[in-house]
């Protein structure tokens, strides 16, 4: 799930990129407009993906702390 979730949010991170550079969405060009029913379902699995991403984010955090006191035996 996790690697599904980080391909969402690097589509999702260059889609943005390309809007902000080029005034061009990827999403809507492919899906038909960025507000039909494909385009929105795909904006909603970014958004999701993006909420994982920040559980990736405190769960690694959570485990890197665990580690690092095992590692000094506390």
């Amino acid at each position: 799930m996790d690697t599904l979730a980080m391909i969402l949010i690097v589509v999702g991170a260059l889609n943005w990129g390309l809007i902000g550079f080029f005034q061009f969405d990827v999403i809507a060009a492919i899906f038909g407009s960025a507000a039909s029913v494909v385009s929105r379902i795909i904006y909603g699995l970014v958004g999701l993906a993006g909420l994982w991403g920040v559980a990736m984010l405190f769960r690694r955090r959570r485990i890197g702390t665990e580690h690092h006191h095992n590692y000094n035996g506390e």
